[in-house]
């Protein structure tokens, strides 16, 4: 996956997110809309994590397709 399609995942999956988030506060979000909620924040991770990962390879002169998802335990628990 290059670049561009993980930006646009990431952005269409924030665009979701921030739809539950409208639910959750409006208090009409669903226990099926918390867990997706859930597992939204955590394939973010994962995507922001693998770009940042492909821009650090090609900082330093590697191939960005080297970079891997990473399992979304490990990369929720980075820090900002």
């Amino acid at each position: 996956m290059d670049d561009k399609k993980i930006t646009e995942n990431i952005d269409a999956l924030a665009q979701e997110e921030h739809e539950l988030f409208e639910r959750e506060s409006h208090g009409t979000a669903t226990d099926a809309d918390r867990a997706r909620l859930l597992h939204l924040q955590g394939t973010l991770d994962q995507c922001w994590d693998l770009l940042r990962q492909r821009r650090a390879l090609r900082e330093f002169g590697e191939n960005p397709d080297l970079a891997k998802v990473r399992p979304a335990k490990i990369v929720e628990n980075y820090e900002q």
